[in-house]
């Protein structure tokens, strides 16, 4: 029985044409990343791939026309490579030329075959030239010219990912008093204190939302369950919805007046439920432990 072997993607293309931004994504789904790697560093590291097989088993190069000797030494180590039973494969990035005029323009950043004597749109059009043996060797051609940043990471961790990549996305739930200020970075933010409040319950102001005491009195007030039941309702159509948009991290914020009681069993009732329902789940209580 033959060996397992890495998989390793070459991802190369046009400038400007999303292969950095691709290279985010494929770090989030554990991919071994390397940018603008020497050519002639091609084969030494995938032969450090085949002999790290358990810490490198999927990687990906980004190898293209900033590299001086790409041009006339890739298509050589790449044949080679595929020769000795390697498994690599190219991934060609391009875009329209309009499209690409329009993100050098708004990034300002230089095209690799732009100088003085050469202005963008005969750079593009060169580049396109040079690269055409290139892309005749491609595996897949992905054309971005469609793409936002969003949508092309999207569409990798849903071409290269397993089948629950998109539900490796982390949400938080955090409470906290509007007393002692709002968190800053909320995605989302949930105002509780329309609720009955406990702290006026002689016997419940020194517990929080995480007792059995709290939770009897707020389960008891019909206002409750029916607000958990629509936060329940708009986060089952909001997260599915921040996960198409690439969103690796959302923070939702659940404030009543001190941070000890309704905002507290508000997000522990949040927690259990999204958990059944297989988010990955993070609590945390702010202002719980404050006067």
């Amino acid at each position: 029985m033959a060996s397992p072997s890495p998989q390793i993607l070459i991802l190369t293309g046009l400038s400007g044409s999303g292969k950095t931004s691709a290279v985010k994504a494929f770090e989030d789904l554990g991919y071994f990343c390397v940018d603008n790697l020497p050519i002639h560093l091609l084969p030494p590291f995938v032969e450090l791939c085949e002999r790290s097989l358990e810490t490198l088993k999927r990687a990906v190069i980004v190898i293209d026309i900033r590299e001086r000797q790409f041009l006339p030494d890739f298509p050589r180590l790449y044949d080679e490579l595929r020769q000795q039973g390697t498994n690599v494969k190219i991934v060609f990035f391009e875009a329209s030329p309009e499209v690409l005029l329009r993100r050098f323009s708004e990034t300002r950043r230089p095209h690799p075959l732009a100088d003085a004597e050469t202005d963008l749109p005969t750079a593009i059009a060169r580049e396109r030239e040079l690269l055409a043996e290139i892309r005749a060797r491609a595996d897949l051609i992905l054309d971005t010219s469609e793409h936002t940043v969003h949508t092309l990471r999207r569409y990798v961790i849903e071409r290269f990912g397993t089948a629950d990549a998109l539900l490796e996305m982390t949400v938080t739930l955090l409470s906290f008093g509007f007393k002692h200020g709002v968190p800053p970075g909320l995605d989302l933010l949930f105002d509780v204190r329309f609720l009955p409040n406990p702290h006026f319950v002689p016997e419940l102001r020194e517990r929080t939302g995480q007792d059995p005491e709290v939770l009897a009195f707020m389960r008891a007030q019909p206002d409750t369950s029916e607000t958990i039941a629509h936060l329940e309702n708009l986060l089952r159509f909001l997260l599915p919805r921040y996960q198409r948009e690439g969103r690796s991290y959302v923070t939702i914020g659940i404030g009543c007046t001190g941070g000890r009681h309704r905002s507290v069993m508000i997000v522990e009732e949040l927690a259990r439920t999204l958990r059944r329902e297989g988010y990955k789940i993070r609590v945390a209580h702010r202002d719980v432990d404050k006067p």
